[in-house]
């Protein structure tokens, strides 16, 4: 593919949503998500066609990142199956203390360019927080309108 091609592909790209901050995150917008009655199933528990009860829950990615890794590298393979869902948490993309920063930067710009993506697919969605060290203090609250409904990850 010539470079001219390359740029104008928006999955190459991906910078066609708002952004935010030093770095240029991309920004998961505020919903409203009805917090009674939360239930969720892991990602790799998600099924196409999936049954009636589990399609009232919301989908956690609080998983190994082998397990979801191509949902940022193909998008489009699984809006259909997400789409039954309640709501989507932005996949929790490992930011661990001994990564160096550039990847815990780029695990956060992965998690928010996913979130911003499905929205614009019209799903509701929550973006995950996650941080290791101070260091990590800089970007991982960037791209999360003030005011969110967030989840907060814990290991890393």
């Amino acid at each position: 593919m010539k470079s001219i091609e390359m740029r104008q592909d928006p999955l190459f790209m991906r910078n066609s949503f708002e952004s935010v901050g030093k770095w240029g995150i991309p920004l998961v917008k505020r919903q409203e998500i009805n917090l009674n009655n939360l239930r969720m199933i892991a990602c790799s528990d998600t099924r196409a066609n999936d049954n009636e009860i589990n399609k009232r829950n919301g989908v956690h990615f609080f998983v190994d990142d082998y397990r979801f890794k191509g949902i940022y590298e193909h998008p489009d393979r699984s809006i259909d199956k997400f789409s039954q869902y309640a709501f989507l948490l932005t996949p929790d993309f490992s930011i661990y203390s001994d990564m160096d920063p550039w990847r815990q930067l780029e695990s956060v710009v992965m998690n928010r360019w996913c979130g911003a993506y499905w929205q614009s697919k019209g799903l509701n969605v929550i973006p995950t927080i996650s941080w290791a060290t101070s260091i990590s203090y800089d970007f991982c609250f960037d791209g999360v309108e003030n005011n969110s409904i967030v989840a907060l990850g814990m290991i890393g």
